[in-house]
């Protein structure tokens, strides 16, 4: 299970109503955060899912809005009594500004790694999920993300039974490794079932639509994306600075075989994100305008 929570909806500066854009997951009660404008700390300690268990932050890139929250966030992680490895990916450029942002956080009591991603990449995140990056198109170096977390295959019971596989050894099995008892063996191909699907997440902000992403994005369970304008006649605004429209991603959903699509990052000027919602639907029905406190659980299939 991937549980997800929006905590923010808008870009380059945190409103009365909206925070900005920024994204928790977690699995196997462990969080990843994704993004830290300023203020993030709020909806954090509104939503109440925790500080202590944030063991990785992923940074799509750094300009303010994105990144500006980190320092008090290291500092709410810090009193909320974590010690362990705190793990910071983000694009070229990450590592120098985390280490200037931590000039007003210098001291903590957990040790902080920071990985700068060129795109391509494939790295561990907390609670047994993988993260990929992938190269995006905006002012500065950005990178989206995808998450994952695999599923093993099914152990068929009767047929281990069958086997006479003694039951303290079906672990073994189910693990991948081959059995042996007195009187017999078994592998696992006899007792597993065919490969399952897994569960996946992408996250894409501030950048143009690539021919790269869909594939990148393919079949996610959940897009979460950037949808910084929603009137088609600021379609200029977007190319010129680097970000989507409603349609475009909706296209991008949609092209990318996406299962559900979230529209965030939405500008400031956008007083009522909701009046351009049909600018999506019309393209990827399966969208919903985030908003901060929307939450979903992606479950395995049965």
């Amino acid at each position: 299970m991937i549980d997800l929570l929006l905590l923010g909806n808008t870009g380059m500066q945190p409103l009365p109503d909206r925070w900005l854009s920024s994204l928790l997951v977690r699995s196997g009660g462990a969080l990843t955060l994704f993004d830290c404008g300023e203020g993030t700390q709020i909806p954090l300690k509104r939503f109440g899912w925790g500080f202590r268990q944030i063991g990785a932050i992923c940074l799509t890139h750094v300009h303010a809005d994105h990144v500006a929250g980190l320092p008090g966030l290291l500092h709410g992680m810090a009193n909320a009594d974590r010690t362990e490895p705190v793990a910071i990916y983000g694009p070229a450029g990450t590592a120098r500004v985390v280490a200037g942002l931590r000039t007003i956080a210098p001291d903590l009591p957990y040790e902080v790694t920071v990985s700068d991603l060129r795109g391509g990449e494939s790295f561990p995140l907390p609670g047994g999920l993988t993260g990929s990056a992938l190269s995006g198109l905006h002012r500065i170096p950005v990178v989206a993300y995808r998450i994952h977390v695999g599923r093993g295959r099914g152990f068929l019971r009767d047929r281990a039974e069958a086997l006479g596989v003694p039951q303290p050894l079906w672990g073994r099995l189910q693990r991948g490794e081959a059995a042996r008892w007195p009187g017999g063996d078994a592998t696992p191909e006899q007792v597993l079932g065919p490969p399952r699907r897994g569960l996946s997440v992408g996250l894409v902000t501030d950048t143009r639509p690539l021919p790269t992403m869909p594939p990148f994005l393919s079949g996610v369970d959940l897009l979460v994306c950037e949808a910084t304008y929603g009137d088609p006649a600021d379609a200029e605004k977007a190319v010129a600075y680097r970000h989507m429209t409603f349609a475009e991603a909706a296209t991008l959903a949609r092209d990318a075989g996406a299962a559900a699509l979230w529209l965030t990052h939405f500008s400031p000027k956008l007083t009522d994100p909701s009046l351009w919602l049909p600018q999506a639907t019309t393209v990827f029905a399966a969208t919903t305008l985030g908003y901060s406190g929307l939450t979903t659980s992606l479950v395995f299939e049965p």
